[in-house]
């Protein structure tokens, strides 16, 4: 039997832990990433998805290490109540376990996990997330109305999943009913999916604005995030958060307080109030100057979010070698050549966001205060 010398045996075991420990790296390639705004801390949410406690494909933990390779800050194991197809092979009666199997993989994380689970019957009640409960199991009940109240009762968050889900809504347009009127007049309803996987629902956003209903976009992710978002070269579906601190209570205030904006690639949906200081916290003016003899200003400009950005020029200022029409690609810069006439010390660049929306078919513009060398 041979001896290996002790400094190649030594940079062996290095080299060997060094890989194992890469085999368990949570770092991503592309995590999602989007700027603070003014006042409130960003909060990268989804606070819907499923593992084989429910209807899922993969064990709780695999839950965690996806959303610590993407760089999110919160996510919800929302759990079916009342649909529990593997049973006969995981049979578990307690509803909070998936939870706590996620608590423990985050344990030595920042990641927050957020006790949740769907509340699951036919149309016209459709299905419904309660986060921020304390106790699942309470919340099963063979009377709808029974669950809602018991999530009220825990202080939970409430919202109306999928809305406009084909195989409950076949027109694929989502349904205010009369039970949904009841439990937001009894404060049991909170929030809407206006994005839920890749379908963006303008009628589900035209009832949030209605009635009052913070705006939401989850994933509701039952396989694999790599297999049905980023093999695709997309990022899952999120609920941008608006929090005055990075804290599970601060992240439940700002839900109820409706401060979101829903997020699928390029697309963001949310209220002016929230979704114009972050588009103008998410692009970042480089540099601005004249070209030299000319009245052009040429302005860089980067991208600090991980979506694409779309944008359609919106100033009295036409664009020189440029279509008025421009994408800036996540994290990257783009150079407009500004026609100002005259030389200006400062102009306002005005923009309107293509891929953004306050309401159905509107599209913000945004300004950015710009300073002429």
């Amino acid at each position: 039997m041979k001896v290996l010398p002790l400094v190649f045996a030594t940079g062996l075991a290095i080299a060997l832990c060094t890989d194992l420990s890469a085999q368990h790296n949570h770092a991503g390639a592309t995590p999602v990433d989007f700027p603070d705004i003014p006042g409130y801390q960003t909060i990268v949410t989804d606070l819907h998805q499923h593992t084989v406690f429910s209807d899922g494909s993969v064990w709780p933990d695999i839950r965690v290490m996806e959303a610590l390779r993407e760089g999110m800050d919160a996510i919800s194991l929302t759990e079916h109540l009342e649909y529990q197809p593997h049973a006969a092979d995981i049979p578990h009666p307690d509803r909070n376990r998936s939870y706590e199997i996620a608590l423990k993989e985050a344990a030595d994380h920042e990641l927050m996990i957020i006790r949740g689970s769907e509340i699951t019957r036919q149309a016209p009640i459709g299905h419904s997330n309660a986060v921020f409960i304390s106790n699942a199991n309470e919340l099963l009940s063979e009377k709808a109305e029974a669950s809602f109240a018991q999530a009220k009762k825990q202080g939970a968050f409430v919202f109306w999943n999928h809305p406009a889900w084909y195989a409950q809504q076949p027109q694929g347009n989502p349904v205010l009913s009369d039970f949904q009127k009841a439990r937001i007049a009894a404060g049991e309803l909170h929030g809407i999916e206006v994005i839920n996987t890749t379908d963006y629902s303008e009628e589900a956003l035209a009832i949030a604005l209605e009635q009052g209903l913070t705006i939401m976009g989850t994933s509701d992710i039952h396989g694999l995030i790599d297999w049905d978002y980023t093999e695709k070269g997309n990022h899952r579906p999120t609920t941008l958060v608006f929090a005055t601190e990075r804290s599970p209570e601060r992240v439940k205030e700002a839900l109820f307080a409706g401060r979101t904006v829903a997020v699928y690639n390029e697309l963001m949906v949310g209220r002016e109030a929230y979704l114009l200081p972050l588009l103008q916290a998410s692009l970042e003016v480089v540099s601005s100057s004249y070209i030299e003899g000319t009245e052009i200003l040429k302005v860089e400009l980067k991208n600090r979010t991980s979506s694409d950005l779309l944008f359609e020029n919106a100033m009295e200022y036409t664009f020189y070698s440029s279509s008025p029409v421009f994408e800036i690609p996540a994290g990257g810069t783009y150079t407009l050549n500004i026609k100002t006439l005259e030389k200006k010390s400062a102009i306002s660049l005005r923009l309107k966001a293509l891929g953004a929306y306050t309401a159905p078919k509107v599209h913000p513009v945004v300004s950015w205060e710009i300073s002429a060398n």
